[in-house]
């Protein structure tokens, strides 16, 4: 495992401490990696809340489809057809 030094300011120090003392976490190693962690996660459910909201103005700006609800997963089956992935 690689080795990394960070400088805390005195509070953020004393809190690191505080959470170790209190048995939420092993070490200050076990802290941040648990921080590190918790942030990659976030960042990831951020970066899909984006894609989907893209999704959705996307559909805005396309305006309204001419095909019936059936049409459309007829168009949908076919290409989960060509592409493979159709269940069922």
């Amino acid at each position: 495992m690689a080795t990394m030094t960070v400088s805390l300011p005195g509070p953020m120090k004393d809190w690191v401490e505080a959470q170790i003392e209190t048995g939420a976490y092993a070490s200050s190693s076990d802290y941040v990696r648990d921080l590190i962690r918790r942030d990659r996660e976030r960042r990831s459910q951020d970066m899909a809340l984006e894609e989907v909201r893209q999704v959705v103005l996307d559909a805005r700006a396309s305006g309204i489809s001419p095909l019936n609800v059936e049409e459309i997963f007829e168009q949908a089956r076919e290409i989960a057809r060509s592409r493979g992935t159709l269940r069922g």
